[in-house]
């Protein structure tokens, strides 16, 4: 079997040497035919560049060098359920209604800064959902991204396991979306025009921000007493009734997978990868699950960083329980100090 895997494998990627870009006409075309559980759809403009898009894969490939404990190790032998007690769907957006930045979707502009939006995404998440929806922060991706020199490369990768244990250790401030004055530091990286007919900018390469110990001038908290931090930051081991039961329990968590050309083209269903080749490794926020269509296929309910006008209003959805493309193999999480 394993064997039959590897070729096929190999067949698939011998097969798309000579394909046409992957934001043509003909290579969605190619995609449509075999897609059978999502629908295909047009999400950047053809002009983008692959370089562009290449990019938006934050995940450094060391990335699992810097995996965390797993929660059993952090937190001791815990008692879990067997997995009955969990529900056929699930959608942190509804059982936390108090908390808004569950149902955020932010936009990480050029910068392969994908490895900390997943974590503070969720971190603001969990520190809603842990407080019972008393405090609510919205961490800052620019001070993770400036700041954690232990993290990786910026805007040039990252490690997402090193994010976490950056927040229980140093702390992260407060900071809302490009131009939006919210918060210590909101995002530098300015968005751009990746889609269609929109009005944003065109996508030029992204440098990472400085790092300022300071917020910036009007916000009314100094940059050391606006810091937030961690508790406890571990993995969670690839077993989707595990990844389930910490989601349901503590809130989203962050996971990373491979990203292929096709996952471009998602608009809506559940995403099987069925053509193209690797564009890297790209960190997101799973926020649920369910099931899907009249043959009920499980899926994860994810959030991408990729703005609103991409995929399904931002998020998406990829199959459960056989760790495609990886999307079992890293999650990372942890517990707000409150």
């Amino acid at each position: 079997m394993k064997l039959f895997l590897l070729l096929a494998f190999v067949a698939i990627a011998a097969a798309t040497e000579d394909d046409p870009h992957m934001l043509s006409e003909e290579f969605m075309e190619l995609v449509r035919g075999k897609a059978k559980t999502w629908t295909v759809g047009r999400n950047f403009d053809a002009s983008v560049s692959e370089h562009h898009i290449r990019g938006l894969m934050g995940v450094h490939p060391d990335a699992h060098k810097f995996t965390l404990p797993e929660k059993s190790q952090v937190l001791g032998n815990l008692m879990e359920a067997d997995g009955g007690d969990l529900p056929e769907e699930f959608d942190a957006r509804t059982a936390w209604p108090d908390c808004p930045t569950i149902g955020e979707i932010r936009d990480q502009g050029s910068c392969g800064s994908c490895w900390a939006f997943g974590a503070v995404e969720a971190m603001s998440d969990r520190v809603c959902i842990h407080s019972n929806a008393t405090v609510n922060f919205h961490f800052s991706a620019d001070d993770l991204v400036s700041c954690c020199h232990t993290c990786g490369f910026g805007c040039n990768g990252g490690f997402p396991g090193a994010a976490w244990s950056y927040w229980t250790h140093k702390g992260i401030v407060s900071g809302g979306s490009y131009g939006s004055k919210e918060g210590c530091r909101p995002y530098e990286v300015e968005p751009c025009e990746h889609h269609v007919n929109g009005t944003r900018p065109p996508c030029h390469s992204g440098s990472t921000p400085r790092c300022m110990h300071k917020c910036e001038s009007g916000y009314s908290v100094d940059y050391a007493k606006d810091k937030h931090f961690g508790a406890k930051a571990y993995s969670v081991n690839r077993n989707p009734l595990d990844i389930q039961r910490e989601i349901m329990t503590n809130g989203p968590v962050e996971g990373a997978f491979t990203v292929y050309e096709d996952l471009i083209l998602y608009k809506t269903g559940v995403y099987q990868h069925v053509h193209g080749r690797q564009l890297g490794g790209h960190a997101i926020r799973i926020l649920g699950w369910g099931v899907w269509g009249d043959n009920k296929v499980p899926y994860w309910l994810i959030g991408n960083s990729w703005n609103t006008d991409w995929g399904d209003n931002g998020f998406f959805r990829i199959l459960r329980g056989e760790d495609h493309c990886g999307i079992e193999s890293a999650i990372s999480a942890g517990l707000p100090k409150l």
